[in-house]
């Protein structure tokens, strides 16, 4: 199997397994000064792609927010769950064709594991920007990935790899997405005022709230109100 059919071969399978969207970038992303998180090269040495898979989380998850936290937050360990499945087997996939691939987690805390770096809240590289940069989707003023097909309403997964994919880089899109200049919903719903109308998102305050104040369950409601989700 050829390098370009490899790509093939990974997109085919995690669509079979249920993704509803995937994109692919090249290391050299995470060195633009755009980039504000920490590198996945960092983790890998010889790192030459980055995969990010997204599902869709189903809407009745947020509409019963904020009475139904304990529903949402369990849809979406369910979304995390499915994706690291997935994920496990497109893993497997490179690896049968000679390359190195790995699970990247994300910034928050599940299944009893942190896995952010307790200082800056931040993981070991960015899902969002990833896909970002694979011309997933682009920023809202919720800090979170809307993308064209679901809004906000997505969980992700990456997995880094030393395979040469064919990459997807796409950014003539803006950073911000053109609706949120007009809509502020997101900052005025927020119970902690983490979010700001200058950009600004204070990552302490949020977590404080679900790990402290809600005893782990997740918030939501920056999703639930975005106009964006009637995609």
């Amino acid at each position: 199997m050829i390098e370009n059919n490899i790509t093939g071969a990974l997109k085919n399978m995690a669509f079979e397994l249920g993704i509803d969207f995937i994109g692919i970038t090249n290391k050299s992303c995470f060195e633009d000064s755009d980039y504000t998180g920490n590198k996945p090269q960092d983790v890998m040495d010889d790192l030459q792609s980055v995969i990010v898979l997204g599902v869709s989380v189903p809407r009745g998850a947020f509409e019963t927010l904020p009475k139904g936290r304990g529903e949402y937050t369990n849809t979406l360990m369910a979304a995390t769950a499915t994706l690291r499945i997935i994920a496990f087997q497109l893993a497997k996939l490179i690896e049968k064709e000679g390359y190195m691939a790995t699970i990247a987690p994300s910034e928050g805390s599940e299944y009893g594991y942190w896995y952010a770096n307790r200082e800056t809240l931040k993981a070991d590289l960015s899902f969002k920007y990833t896909a970002y940069r694979a011309g997933v989707g682009n920023f809202g003023m919720n800090h979170l990935l809307i993308t064209k097909d679901f809004g906000p309403k997505v969980r992700m997964t990456a997995i880094l790899t030393d395979a040469p994919l064919d990459t997807e880089e796409k950014t003539e899109m803006p950073f911000i997405n053109d609706a949120c200049s007009k809509c502020m919903k997101c900052i005025e719903i927020c119970p902690v005022d983490a979010l700001t109308s200058e950009g600004v998102i204070h990552r302490e305050k949020c977590a404080d709230y679900m790990f402290n104040v809600l005893g782990g369950l997740r918030c939501g409601l920056c999703i639930k109100v975005c106009p964006l989700n009637n995609f």
